[in-house]
């Protein structure tokens, strides 16, 4: 649940600051703050925003740029922009609940400012920026009320001291890899996934890159510094993943918003215990939410690869689930052909019988993914979802694990999202 406050805030920004800056928005505490410039040092150009970190009284710039921009199938947005008035800066108060994460109750309080822009053609672009105790995040909207169209590119990119120390993920579209701590003379050039940590060079401050609130009206995005191995620019997925499948430029309906580019920032300890990402996504449409239990599971795919063959072995981990008060066992893939003493059924009844409830796991299946793991094509569809849905509520499985998604672009964020909407 989810209740919101706006209040005015007096002296958030100002205009006209400094050389070539616009604006700046500060944090509640006024440890952090985000200024606006021009890079013609007027008001029509290419515009960035920096972002600083007051460490126990001693201001510092933590990244000096962080370039602003999007090209559109119809018209640029980036390279003339037109800057028209900075909004009324509101304080954003923002008390939820949440069902489990690093703490129950939260609090999403910033002081938001809305930058105002038009391009040549006189169409609108509005970049929101809030700033946080905790960071700040920053968004893209076009405000007019039709047209749909091909984002052909979003332009954000983050200018990173050389200096700056980072533990980052080599791109891959499963999102599994071991992170490398790199410095200033060991930093590849290549696409890097989210989320990336920073430590800036005078080690009063870290920072962390990722995105939040994306749904199905983008595709999801990673980190490249394949041109510039300081600057890392948000960059869409390739056209190969997915098996080639699929559009890598989203298709976008006005009004839009892009999701959130999030910087959490401040102490080791600040990035650990934020719940930024969280705070800026949208609520949850759910009304009742009592029939959601998160809890921890017994799995033995970490001992035993391809243990859900396995009778004996799915029921020892079920043992396992009970004796430590676990509520849940994952059956894991190829359970639709479990030998060795009984099948699915034998298993989930026995399962039931020693008070622990199984979750069970599905190749998302599709042309999309090689891999031919199974069950695999039960998830493709909305008449293939209700249909297996409703078979394994009658069984009494509590839930499932979804597989195999090599995708982030649109129409697999829009088949992630269909999935949770038909299971719930």
């Amino acid at each position: 649940m989810r209740s919101k406050i706006f209040t005015f805030l007096l002296f958030v920004f100002s205009l006209s600051i400094g050389y070539g800056q616009k604006a700046t928005v500060q944090s509640p505490n006024q440890k952090i703050s985000v200024g606006l410039f021009c890079q013609q040092n007027g008001d029509v150009g290419e515009w960035y925003i920096n972002a600083s970190y007051n460490n126990a009284g001693k201001p510092g710039e933590v990244i000096p740029r962080i370039d602003l921009g999007l090209s559109r199938s119809d018209q640029d947005f980036a390279k003339e922009l037109k800057f028209l008035k900075a909004g009324k800066p509101v304080v954003v108060n923002d008390q939820y609940t949440v069902l489990h994460g690093k703490r129950s109750v939260c609090s999403n309080t910033a002081n938001e400012v809305v930058f105002s822009f038009e391009n040549t053609g006189k169409a609108k672009l509005n970049i929101i920026v809030r700033a946080y105790n905790d960071g700040i995040a920053f968004r893209y909207e076009f405000p007019e009320k039709e047209g749909t169209y091909v984002m052909k590119d979003e332009l954000t990119a983050y200018a990173i001291p050389k200096e700056t120390t980072r533990w980052l993920e080599r791109w891959n579209t499963a999102n599994e890899g071991l992170y490398a701590m790199l410095g200033n003379n060991n930093i590849p050039a290549q696409e890097w996934c989210y989320p990336a940590l920073f430590n800036s060079a005078d080690k009063t401050c870290w920072f962390l890159l990722h995105e939040a609130d994306l749904n199905k009206s983008y595709c999801g995005t990673k980190l490249s510094n394949v041109a510039d191995s300081n600057k890392y620019k948000l960059t869409f997925p390739n056209p190969r993943d997915g098996r080639g499948l699929g559009q890598s430029q989203p298709t976008i309906t006005l009004p839009w918003k892009s999701p959130w580019r999030v910087i959490i920032m401040g102490s080791l300890a600040d990035i650990v215990e934020s719940t930024l990402v969280d705070d800026v996504s949208a609520p949850s449409i759910l009304k009742n939410t009592s029939w959601i239990k998160p809890g921890i599971a017994s799995w033995n795919y970490w001992s035993s690869n391809h243990g859900t063959k396995d009778y004996k072995i799915v029921t020892a981990f079920a043992d396992l689930a009970a004796e430590m008060n676990w509520p849940y066992t994952l059956l894991d893939w190829e359970w639709d052909g479990m030998t060795n003493g009984g099948n699915l059924e034998d298993a989930l009844k026995y399962i039931h019988s020693i008070g622990v409830k199984p979750l069970m796991w599905y190749n998302s299946g599709g042309p999309h993914t090689g891999v031919t793991s199974t069950p695999r094509d039960r998830m493709l569809n909305h008449a293939n979802r209700v249909e297996e849905f409703t078979k394994l509520k009658k069984l009494g499985v509590a839930g499932v694990k979804v597989d195999f998604f090599e995708s982030e672009k649109q129409d697999m964020i829009k088949y992630y999202l269909d999935i949770l909407e038909d299971a719930a």
